[in-house]
């Protein structure tokens, strides 16, 4: 499990494919202060997608490491990974230990789909930018919600059909490398995992048992969400 807050801007610096797989080597300075170094088989998330580490080519110390991880044709295809060219940055977090701040929101490293930037709007010291989801994630995408952007913590500022806008604080632009991308970017999106359950609840108290006369618990707590106005 991740938060979304970046730990480190890292680079791609190498990339050897394997038929439909490859074998990424990326660079970071991944050793926070009061951690253990990288080690093999821990999991990291390099742009929003939760990868292990397979290979330590470089251990760092007080300097960078250079680690390897292997993505498999469906991370390939499923995220921006697969056409990422050598010497991009990516942000770069360890998981969260146990007794861990989350300080950003829960995230679980499995990208739901990639968006593309669709605007971007400076605004004194910070950057609205504005991304067009899939079309298929708009329901899970709410305002004042939380959606990690290539594995960046946000806060949705607002949202439009499939389009949802976020401001990037100077520390945000600064320390990950979202204020970098170009209009028509891909990135990495995963939303709420609290959405995703709120949705399937709801898809479920819908539909009830059909061969029971009487309301489902599901329905009962849809029918209370309604009364209050949360549906």
């Amino acid at each position: 499990m991740f938060t979304g807050l970046v730990e480190a801007r890292g680079t791609l610096v190498r990339r050897t494919q394997h038929g439909r797989d490859a074998r990424l080597a990326i660079r970071g300075e991944l050793v926070p202060q009061g951690r253990d170094p990288i080690a093999l088989g821990e999991s990291i998330a390099v742009d929003g997608v939760c990868l292990t580490v397979d290979t330590i080519v470089e251990p760092g110390g007080p300097g960078p490491t250079v680690f390897e991880v292997d993505a498999s044709s469906e991370t390939l295809e499923k995220t921006t990974l697969g056409s990422l060219a050598v010497g991009s940055a990516v942000n770069l977090e360890r998981a969260l230990p146990i007794g861990g701040r989350l300080g950003g929101h829960i995230v679980s490293g499995h990208v739901d789909g990639v968006g593309r930037v669709a605007e971007k709007i400076p605004t004194g010291a910070a950057l609205k930018v504005v991304f067009e989801a899939p079309a298929e994630l708009a329901r899970y995408i709410a305002t004042k919600g939380s959606i990690c952007v290539s594995g960046v913590s946000l806060t949705v500022n607002g949202v439009s059909g499939s389009c949802f806008d976020v401001m990037l604080i100077p520390h945000t632009r600064d320390k990950t490398s979202l204020d970098g991308l170009a209009v028509g970017s891909q990135v990495n999106l995963e939303v709420d995992v609290l959405a995703r359950y709120v949705a399937r609840l709801l898809e479920v108290g819908r539909a009830g048992d059909p061969s029971s006369s009487e309301p489902s618990p599901d329905s009962r707590l849809l029918e209370r969400l309604r009364a209050s106005g949360y549906v």
